[in-house]
């Protein structure tokens, strides 16, 4: 006997909330009963014909979805998470899952409230190449330091959506609940300290917004974290891509190839190459071990990608995993990221 088609309602229909909905198109265990999103969208072929609608309560009540997948501005996510889940739907949510740390908490005990499944695009969480370099780095034993960063040198369309973005949303939150889950991944410690600073390069933001930041993050294993992200057309794609983790063993890198655009959305997951370095010395301090290299080149893309996210909210709903992990490492991600945020505004270190 065939198993029931999951109904799924998509909200939010911009850049990651079309793939995601190609994403379900494609999967054999969903079925798109309506897109939701304000404006008219500009749809792909694979999604034209679906009912669309423009108000999301509406909508919900009409198509009663088993799934809710919501990919809308960060301040709506909370109030849609929260009326989807007590409509009786499972929800996945794109980052961050709320624009508050007690949003998130609501929407968590939302989940745990109506025995409904929550999960939070962490999209590098099904990406085999950050799998292997969390693997290969917890291998290497900690405390750590993490440098990590994604600025984007972006313009024309892309642009836009970054403007559109940081009306409610700053470039360290929005990308920095990514790069700092790979951190919580790695190391399982505590979180202590987080150290903010910003800057508005930009004319145009919302009053109090900036398109650069940097913070640094302190955990109670030693291990420290540094995270930048900047966007606009200012950004230099100087050593605007660095993912590295070190530690008393050696560290991890990715190493990606050259002629990648900082613009283009595969650079966010690209990887090319692992680097392994060994740090181990004999009597001379010579190194005893060769560096690794490991080749990422056949890593799926950024369709591939959501295609491999949706399977697993598929999995989640129908083989029952307990998420429960998976929500409380949402929360304390985004925690992380708007304390940091809460520092640029301060000028102050915040204790967590």
């Amino acid at each position: 006997m065939t198993e029931r088609k999951l109904k799924v309602m998509v909200v939010g229909l911009g850049q990651m909330g079309r793939s995601h909905a190609i994403a379900y198109h494609t999967h054999p265990g969903f079925e798109i009963v309506a897109l939701v999103n304000r404006s008219t969208p500009n749809l792909p072929d694979e999604l034209t014909g679906y009912p669309i609608r423009n108000d999301f309560a509406t909508a919900l009540t009409e198509f009663k979805p088993d799934v809710v997948s919501i990919a809308t501005h960060t301040n709506t996510h909370a109030d849609y998470a929260v009326a989807a889940m007590e409509a009786g739907a499972h929800v996945f949510v794109e980052k961050p899952l709320a624009a508050t740390a007690e949003d998130a908490e609501r929407v968590v005990a939302a989940a745990k409230a109506n025995g409904r499944k929550l999960i939070i695009g962490y999209i590098l969480r099904h990406h085999p190449s950050w799998m292997r370099l969390i693997e290969e780095a917890r291998g290497l034993g900690g405390p750590y330091v993490f440098r990590m960063n994604l600025n984007q040198q972006s313009s024309g369309t892309a642009w836009g959506i970054h403007r559109q973005i940081m009306q409610t949303t700053s470039p360290i939150v929005d990308c920095g609940v990514h790069y700092v889950d790979v951190m919580c991944q790695i190391t399982d410690a505590t979180p202590v300290e987080v150290r903010g600073m910003g800057v508005k390069l930009a004319k145009g933001l919302t009053e109090g917004m900036y398109n650069y930041g940097h913070f640094q993050v302190l955990f109670d294993d030693g291990s420290v974290g540094w995270y930048e992200a900047g966007w606009g057309p200012m950004m230099s794609e100087t050593a605007y891509f660095v993912k590295d983790v070190m530690s008393p063993g050696g560290s991890v890198s990715i190493v990606m190839d050259g002629g990648v655009s900082s613009s283009d959305i595969n650079a966010h997951t690209q990887t090319s190459r692992l680097l392994v370095h060994h740090a181990e010395t004999d009597g001379s301090d010579a190194f005893i071990r060769k560096d690794d290299w490991l080749d990422m080149h056949d890593e799926p893309g950024h369709q591939q990608l959501c295609d491999r996210e949706q399977d697993f909210v598929y999995r989640a709903i129908t083989e029952d995993y307990d998420l429960t992990r998976h929500m409380n490492d949402g929360v304390t991600s985004l925690r992380i990221c708007l304390a940091a945020d809460e520092s640029v505004r301060s000028g102050l270190p915040v204790r967590l």
